[in-house]
């Protein structure tokens, strides 16, 4: 599941993964994990090598049950301290380091493997999912939703995690976000050719969800609701 900030991935992913019984991973919280890393490293951004090396250094281990995401770096719980504004400003440069995304596109893969053979299935959340991480994958969504609506609800969750902020520097900040996503030179975000596309700016999270466990369902993914095949 691939998509810009605030289409409502997160949600969708984790309430995705509950219905089916199956894994979730949020892959963006791995390159915010490591941002923090090279923040706390006091690298600049901006050198590929320096932020490198911090990622290189950083034990980074992402949890998979989607009723209890967890990330820790260096061992310590560092999940609420990655949607701070000082790594949202600094995430997509480190994310576009060629070297992070190899090292994460291969950690994740791994994580991939081994959930699939343990459950059976996961929900993969991130930006680059169905064109890089995992390209064959059986179901490939792109969620979208108008700037205006992303701003809007960016900034409900900054408020009730008591951040602040307003409207306009919030709509700047994912504007800023998708240029900089959009047109990156390695592993860029897009849709996969195979992508279905859902515009989430009308719709509502269940709404959304049952939906895409219906499609999962056409798809042979699921044999029933709760049993991922």
């Amino acid at each position: 599941m691939d998509g810009p900030s605030g289409t409502g991935k997160t949600t969708v992913a984790r309430k995705l993964a509950n219905r089916l019984g199956a894994g979730y991973l949020d892959t963006g919280a791995m390159y915010r994990a490591i941002t923090l890393a090279a923040l706390r490293s006091e690298v600049d951004v901006a050198e590929a090598d320096a932020v490198t090396k911090a990622a290189k250094a950083a034990e980074l281990e992402v949890g998979t049950d989607p009723n209890a995401p967890v990330a820790l770096l260096d061992g310590e719980d560092v999940a609420a301290e990655i949607r701070g504004d000082q790594v949202t400003s600094a995430v997509s440069a480190v994310a576009a380091v060629p070297a992070v995304r190899d090292l994460l596109v291969g950690m994740q893969r791994r994580i991939i493997e081994r959930v699939l053979a343990e459950r059976g299935g996961i929900v993969v959340e991130g930006r680059d999912i169905g064109t890089v991480v995992a390209p064959d994958a059986p179901l490939k969504i792109f969620l979208t939703a108008s700037a205006d609506v992303r701003a809007a609800r960016r900034l409900a969750q900054d408020s009730a995690a008591g951040r602040e902020a307003n409207h306009v520097d919030v709509l700047r900040s994912v504007d800023r976000r998708d240029r900089l996503d959009s047109t990156r030179a390695t592993n860029p975000m897009r849709p996969a050719d195979d992508a279905v596309e859902f515009d989430t700016s009308d719709l509502g999270i269940e709404g959304v969800v049952t939906s895409l466990c219906e499609l999962a369902e056409q798809r042979g993914i699921v044999a029933e609701r709760g049993a991922p095949t």
